[in-house]
């Protein structure tokens, strides 16, 4: 028989127990208290930093939408649907991707989804075959889809990438079932991924901009025509938590000089991708 004693009621153990046991059978708590517990088993070491880390990024997605994390579709790489299979084999050697949007005319109509392992299975019997011949159906999902739900739907329809469509139903953007793991697990690299030579800012819209944290703060300057101090941050995600003097949160929001950033993903290490918007 066993001499171990159970924690008793007052030890900080208990307490802690006490406190997941409350939350889970007593009155709804907000997402602020749960975080809260969790830093705090942290901090008695009874998750460690990547665990809880991953944690967070699971609550994440659960309040975030499609549209946060969707690559926008001026910088999809697609395919016409009427092109020979020859004609596009040196595009998808390339990109080194193994879906490819098929479009009709232009980036807003998404008509199908061209898999990489069907052009090279079918070129060989025929280089003349279009691209609408062997594409398949694509999966749609609304901008305003949940991620938590838009990862259980992939997983259960076998689906590896949507087609996002806005309000109109015209195509917006992309996400894959990697993009939204990655807001759990942090950033996945591959073979394929080609860091240096990897955009840091992308123009979503006249005014609206999607920037990513590591972004060098001289490019930034240069790039926006700005004067936002250098000498103290190297990125624009350091010039962020430097100003708002704690590890922001998603959603989290400064404005300097008519410009205005949001935190669109973040975890408990380090910011990783803004937005910003110029104010007129």
């Amino acid at each position: 028989m066993s001499d171990e004693q159970p924690p008793s009621r007052n030890s900080p153990q208990r307490g802690w127990v006490d406190k997941i046991t409350h939350l889970l059978t007593g009155e709804p708590q907000d997402l602020d208290d749960l975080l809260e517990i969790l830093r705090e088993a942290r901090e008695k070491h009874l998750l460690d930093t990547d665990a809880l880390a991953m944690i967070e990024g699971v609550l994440q997605v659960s309040q975030m939408r499609v549209r946060d994390i969707m690559i926008p579709r001026i910088q999809m790489v697609v395919v016409p649907k009427d092109a020979e299979l020859e004609t596009i084999l040196p595009l998808v050697t390339e990109f080194g991707h193994s879906r490819y949007p098929v479009i009709d005319c232009d980036r807003s109509k998404v008509v199908g989804v061209l898999l990489a392992k069907d052009l090279l299975a079918r070129i060989s019997e025929d280089k003349a075959l279009k691209v609408h011949q062997i594409m398949r159906n694509s999966c749609v999902v609304p901008e305003s889809k949940r991620l938590n739900v838009l990862l259980k739907e992939l997983r259960t329809n076998g689906n590896h990438m949507a087609i996002v469509v806005d309000e109109y139903g015209q195509s917006a953007g992309l996400v894959t079932i990697e993009d939204v793991l990655e807001q759990i697990v942090g950033e996945i690299e591959d073979e394929h991924d080609d860091h240096e030579d990897e955009g840091y800012i992308f123009q979503r819209s006249a005014n609206e901009y999607m920037i990513k944290a590591l972004t060098p703060m001289d490019q930034f300057n240069e790039y926006f025509s700005t004067h936002l101090a250098t000498d103290e941050y190297d990125t624009i995600g350091g010039f962020i938590v430097s100003q708002l003097e704690h590890m922001p949160k998603k959603g989290e929001r400064y404005i300097v000089d008519k410009m205005k950033f949001e935190v669109i993903r973040a975890d408990s290490r380090r910011v990783h991708l803004l937005k910003l918007k110029i104010m007129e």
